[in-house]
């Protein structure tokens, strides 16, 4: 009689374990540690990728001329502010002349007296040759001794070296003044190119040394963006291939362009490839020199084959590769990548065909034997 009390209180028990039993292994398949881990998956698709390469570069002048003077004086006035426009052969300002004034015009005069030197001794040249030519005749007819004709012909030598004398002291006198007048030239700053100033460093009164900067003056049809690459994603940039430059100032505004030429030297420090992009056409309003620029150069377009996206790479353990869903299986398939673009897809080489399907978002990490539920969208996560 003891017993029954004592299997109904076990039934009683396993009326109540087993329903719960239940309800916690189908809530540990459903939602627990070992429900399927929702995933979606998109489709290797074939195409032929045509990759861009990003780089970020500063805005620079190649024909910038600094102007100063040639030696040491006092800036005597300048003409020009900083964004001021010139013109080629416009004379910017000037340094003090002192006394190179009074110096060339004492040369004028120094050269003026050459040039009568000149013409007295070319008289006294030809009289002495008139002299000479007659003293022969005389001798020819036996008119005159050979000792005067001797006298007359020493007297033509004298006249002529008394002539090259001279000439050779116009000559010099000649130089003199033009160096006067080239140095007097050099005290004028005078613009090179049809351009834009962009510094001025000194001002009227200042005294200034042999080479400093007055002026800063910049071409603009020479602006380009000192653009650096990284080596890695480099591979295929070359001469003349199109550009897209965004300023800082104007990102909304991408500006063509197209490069110029790469650098033989590398940055060995950040592993980067140096480039100069040029504009198709002068940006206008200028840029300023030195202002930051965003620049995608477009690569050739690849030979057609199995793209992925990026977000779909992963790593396991030294592997690279994906997670190929075949119902609600995983396998990790190793890839070979090979370029991307800047739209995240990525060209795989070997280990996927066009048409698998792969995972592209998982809501936690996936092994091999994980279980799967494909879903259109995982929350929190941008498709």
């Amino acid at each position: 009689m003891s017993k029954l009390p004592l299997s109904r209180r076990a039934l009683s028990i396993l009326a109540v374990l087993v329903p719960l039993a239940f309800v916690l292994g189908y809530v540990a398949l459903r939602s627990g540690p070992l429900a399927p881990v929702a995933v979606t998956v998109v489709q290797v698709e074939s195409k032929a990728l045509r990759p861009s390469l990003f780089g970020v570069g500063t805005v620079e002048a190649r024909q910038l001329y600094r102007l100063g003077p040639v030696a040491p004086g006092r800036l005597l006035r300048l003409s020009v502010q900083v964004g001021d426009t010139v013109k080629a052969g416009q004379v910017l300002g000037e340094m003090d002349p002192v006394d190179s004034d009074d110096r060339l015009r004492s040369q004028q005069a120094q050269v003026q007296r050459a040039a009568a030197a000149v013409a007295d001794t070319t008289a006294r040249h030809a009289f002495a040759q008139q002299q000479a030519r007659r003293y022969e005749q005389l001798f020819a007819e036996k008119a005159t001794s050979e000792e005067l004709l001797a006298a007359r012909r020493q007297d033509l030598q004298l006249a002529s070296a008394a002539l090259a004398a001279a000439r050779e002291d116009q000559a010099r006198a000649q130089s003199d003044l033009q160096a006067l007048r080239t140095q007097r030239a050099s005290l004028r700053l005078v613009s090179p190119v049809d351009g834009l100033v962009t510094a001025r460093d000194a001002e009227p009164g200042t005294t200034l040394v042999a080479g400093q900067m007055v002026v800063e003056v910049v071409d603009p049809t020479s602006l380009w963006v000192n653009t650096r690459f990284d080596q890695v994603s480099a591979a295929g940039l070359a001469a003349q291939q199109p550009a897209q430059v965004a300023l800082r100032s104007r990102r909304a505004q991408a500006l063509a362009g197209q490069v110029l030429r790469l650098e033989p030297r590398a940055d060995a420090v950040t592993e980067e490839l140096l480039a100069k992009v040029i504009f198709s056409t002068v940006p206008q309003p200028l840029p300023p020199i030195g202002e930051r620029a965003e620049v995608t150069v477009d690569l050739p377009e690849l030979a057609q084959g199995p793209v992925i996206p990026n977000a779909a790479v992963q790593r396991q353990g030294t592997q690279i590769g994906v997670w190929v869903a075949q119902g609600d299986r995983l396998d990790f398939v190793p890839v070979v990548l090979g370029r991307s673009d800047l739209e995240g897809r990525v060209q795989v080489l070997k280990g996927l065909a066009p048409g698998d399907s792969i995972v592209l978002y998982s809501e936690k990490a996936l092994t091999a034997r994980s279980r799967i539920h494909v879903v259109e969208r995982i929350p929190g996560v941008s498709s």
